[in-house]
Parts: C-alpha cells; structure tokens; sequence
C-alpha cells in the first residue's frame, strides 16, 4: 500500500469554515515507538502524526478525531500521543480488548478519547461477539462515549434493531460503504436512511472514494451524502479518513475530498456537518457560540 496523496501541496478551492473537524483519520508509526500489531490484515507505510497535521493544515482543518488503526490493534498510544499535542483540539476514538478494565477505559478518556470501534464487516471476519459487544456499550455508557460501527449497507437490516436498541449513541462509518453504483433507491441505502433516522444514530460521510462506483471527482457519491443530511441535519459528520487504508480508488489529493463538500449542501448544513455536530459529539466546544 502507498500514500497517495501525503505529499501533494494543493490546497482546496472550497473554504471551510472555522472550527472545521475531521471526524475519521489515522496513523500508522513511527514503527520504532509504535509497533505495528503482530496479527494484522495489512501492513501500510508509517503516516505519523506529524504528516497528518500538515495535511490539516493545508485544507484548513482545526479539529480533528483520530480513529485507532487496526494495524496497532487495542495499543492506543499512537492515538493518545497525537490527542495530547493538543488536547483542546484534538479527540480519539479506540480499540479495546474484551477485558480492558475500568481504570484503564478513565484513563483512556482522560487522554481525549469519546468512543470505540466495532468491525462489524463480514468480510474482514472480525465481527465482535454480541454478548462482549453488549457489556462493552453498558460499560462506555457512564463515560458519555458512543460506539462507532464499520459495516456494509447490506448487513443494516440484520443489525438495526440491535444498533437501535442501544444506550448510547452509535455513528455509521463512511455512508455505510453503500455502492453508488446501485442507485439511491438500491434497498440497502433505504435502510441506512431509515436508521439514520433513529434517534441515536449518526452518520459520517466520509469514504467518497469508497462509496464511488466510477472514481475520479467521486462526484457519484455526492447525492447519497445528500440525502443523508436531509435525513438527519443534525447528526452527520464528516473525515477524510486519512491515509485511505485500502482504498477503492486512487485519492490524488485531499484537496478533492474537501472541494467535494461544496456540493453536499448549503452553508448551514455544511456548518452542521463541519463544525456544530462534531462539536457536540467529540465534547468540543462550539465555536460559533
């Protein structure tokens, strides 16, 4: 795997506003303070933290949430290290073991983290247990974290009562990898705009490259995001997920991602997915008030 975009110096035409925040990016290193985990299913090149805050600074980006990478498994440092160059800006959301104890999950949200992932994508085959999943969400719950979900589009009907059904806030990551390709009227995208209407459930449209059938502009991706934020204005988010681990098609630059927010709506509903949903969410303050 190579970054593709880590060296471009483009910056975009669309102007995002104060306070902007990418809710899905990640780091991979450095190798010789963070080892990679021993059982992993990709070996990427090291990104450091250094790498992606020039890249955020290049877009525009003040806020940012990383998003523990599976190839450090539940050793989060490489996570707690970026949050605590600056705490006031910067949140995480985790990996967990099944037996992580009490104090270390106070510790961990000491350090700025406000969720933890589950990998519910069949493919991948590392689908949580269902009796451990439920415990971890009943015992993140007093933390005031929410959980963060990878599937795919089709396994939402399989999962929504269980998603709904829970105490504490989950978001859908990258559109739910729904498949442009199907249409928006494909069932599988259906059922993600019906769960997005649940009231505990967010979703991050992040993952254009993922969800576009044809690449390039990834402009086919554009009336899903549409339509999410039309479900539900108040509860979607947006990442570049940085440095695109396995990515559907090539990213030349982040610049793009960012040009593409001019279509997804107006100043308002991009203010919401920029800056007031992630503000309330990832505990920020919401600095347009």
């Amino acid at each position: 795997m190579a970054l593709t975009a880590s060296l471009q110096q483009r910056k975009p035409d669309f102007q995002l506003p104060g306070g902007a925040c990418d809710t899905h990016c990640h780091i991979w290193g450095p190798l010789e303070r963070y080892p990679y985990a021993t059982q992993r299913t990709y070996t990427p090149p090291e990104c450091d933290k250094y790498i992606l805050r020039a890249m955020h600074q290049r877009l525009g980006i003040s806020r940012v949430v990383v998003v523990q990478p599976i190839v450090h498994g539940t050793d989060n440092r490489v996570t707690l290290d970026a949050i605590a160059d600056d705490p006031t800006n910067y949140r995480g959301i985790a990996l967990v073991d099944a037996d992580v104890s009490d104090a270390e999950l106070l510790t961990l949200h000491e350090g700025g983290i406000r969720g933890i992932r589950f990998g519910f994508v069949k493919h991948l085959k590392a689908r949580p247990d269902l009796g451990e999943f439920r415990r971890m969400v009943d015992r993140i719950a007093p933390l005031g974290w929410h959980v963060l979900i990878h599937l795919d589009a089709a396994d939402i009907e399989e999962l929504r009562e269980l998603l709904c059904g829970l105490p504490v806030p989950v978001v859908i990551d990258h559109m739910g990898r729904i498949d442009a390709a199907g249409g928006a009227e494909q069932p599988a995208f259906k059922q993600l705009l019906a769960l997005a209407s649940q009231p505990n459930c967010w979703v991050k449209l992040s993952g254009a490259d993922r969800v576009s059938a044809t690449g390039g502009t990834f402009l086919d991706a554009v009336p899903f995001a549409q339509a999410l934020i039309r479900v539900t204005p108040d509860r979607v988010l947006w990442g570049t997920d940085f440095p695109h681990p396995n990515p559907r098609h090539a990213i030349s630059d982040e610049a793009d991602l960012v040009n593409l927010l001019s279509h997804f709506g107006n100043p308002l509903a991009l203010h919401k997915l920029l800056v007031s949903n992630p503000a309330r969410l990832y505990d920020f303050s919401d600095p347009s008030k």
